[in-house]
């Protein structure tokens, strides 16, 4: 008979309040998270956790969206907010920790996976929103975990005490990864082809909210789409636009273009697709033709080909417009996600725990609708030969996700660590 792993829910359920309500306080967008990784690594330290940075965990040739100008900047004010400079100079300028609880008795080896970067959105200074009137709203202008990815990076602490707790019960190894840059699809690829997870047995994620009420678990959500994220650079020629305009080359109105045919691109037959443009900046002047404009957006589609055909309708009207406008266009990827497909028998597990880790729903299926980093770490794990689930912790929203009003039920974040327990024992009981 297997042992039960217990520990103390109330004492859990109030540290793993304080670790979000840190981390949200000190928010991090993604490849900057220096201070979050590092408050991560101390306490995954202190419980006996062996840790893994940078290259070890991150095949730091296939990064995308980093921008390396910034990272000096950003690991400055890590210190300013007192980061361990030790830990900055493991991390060699990139974000994230993998951490290995090693039982020294055979069985599986189980990776869980919490991202921890925040989003790039400001959050709401109004005195209605919780994490203001309670003094824990974002420290950062412009950055804010309006995602969930605080409570996802507290969870993962809350099991690590869980595990180190009860590891004379545990069989095998147990792998943490606290990944960066979730947002944008920017570091799945990469944490993928270190080849850091090729030993997994058992893959888990999860998301907490997703418009998943609080009490409810979805442990198989379907139609995750594939995305590709890209900025494109346009580099034309200034001229004064009152003395020869003819001399000069707009580069903003070849960006514009592209917006309005980009948007225009047909949706396709054979499935879901998506197209969106996020942020166009450009100009010097009221008087002065735009020598440069950079576009940034992203492509989806409910599989690779359809995502694909998105793409290349982008790549030709990009092209097209800066030959209309006689300027010159750079494409530069900045992110990537593929689909995403759960194994059978790690939904029935989860299925089968649901009730018991506290949930009042379990549901089976339910449309995600969106993109995930984490398709890379489960098409990792199953190539390998590993089985994978990624899955859905109900939690009631203030707002939407991505919203500078967003907030959760702090609550749930317990039935997440108690769900990752359960799994592990149901696991071992069947071994």
């Amino acid at each position: 008979m297997v042992q039960r792993i217990t520990f103390d829910e109330q004492a859990l359920s109030q540290r793993l309040m304080n670790y979000r309500r840190e981390l949200h306080r000190y928010p991090e967008a993604a490849w900057c998270e220096f201070f979050t990784t590092s408050r991560i690594a101390g306490h995954l330290e202190n419980l006996g956790f062996e840790l893994f940075f940078s290259d070890q965990i991150i095949a730091s040739d296939t990064i995308m969206g980093r921008d390396e100008s910034a990272i000096e900047k950003e690991q400055q004010r890590a210190l300013n907010w007192g980061t361990d400079e030790n830990t900055i100079s493991k991390m060699q300028g990139i974000t994230g920790v993998g951490a290995l609880l090693d039982t020294g008795r055979e069985g599986p080896v189980y990776v869980f996976r919490f991202d921890i970067d925040a989003v790039e959105v400001m959050e709401s200074q109004n005195d209605s929103h919780r994490p203001c009137f309670l003094g824990f709203s974002s420290l950062s202008p412009g950055v804010a975990h309006a995602c969930g990815h605080d409570a996802h990076a507290a969870m993962g602490l809350g099991l690590a005490e869980v595990l180190a707790e009860n590891i004379e019960l545990l069989n095998g190894k147990i792998k943490l990864l606290f990944q960066p840059a979730e947002e944008g699809c920017r570091a799945g690829k990469a944490i993928a082809e270190s080849g850091w997870l090729d030993d997994a047995d058992y893959f888990i994620a999860a998301h907490i909210g997703m418009n998943v009420p609080s009490g409810t678990l979805v442990c198989d959500p379907q139609h995750f789409l594939c995305s590709s994220k890209f900025d494109l650079h346009f580099k034309g020629k200034p001229a004064h636009a009152g003395i020869e305009p003819n001399v000069g080359r707009n580069a903003l109105a070849a960006a514009c273009t592209s917006v309005t045919q980009m948007l225009a691109i047909p949706r396709h037959r054979d499935g879901m697709t998506r197209v969106n443009i996020g942020q166009l900046t450009s100009g010097e002047g009221r008087n002065v033709i735009p020598e440069r404009a950079v576009l940034k957006g992203e492509t989806r589609g409910e599989n690779r080909e359809l995502n694909s055909f998105m793409y290349q309708q982008v790549e030709q009207i990009a092209q097209a417009s800066a030959m209309m406008h006689g300027v010159h266009v750079e494409i530069q990827a900045q992110g990537e996600a593929i689909g995403l497909h759960n194994d059978p028998e790690m939904v029935d597990i989860l299925e089968s725990v649901g009730y018991d880790s506290g949930f009042i729903h379990v549901v089976r299926q339910k449309d995600f609708g969106a993109s995930e980093d984490a398709g890379y770490l489960v098409d990792r794990v199953q190539s390998k030969g590993g089985k994978a689930v990624y899955c859905l912790v109900g939690s009631d929203l203030t707002a939407g996700h991505h919203n500078g009003d967003f907030d959760i039920d702090e609550s749930r974040m317990l039935s997440g660590v108690k769900l990752f327990a359960s799994v592990i024992e149901k696991i071992q009981a069947q071994q």
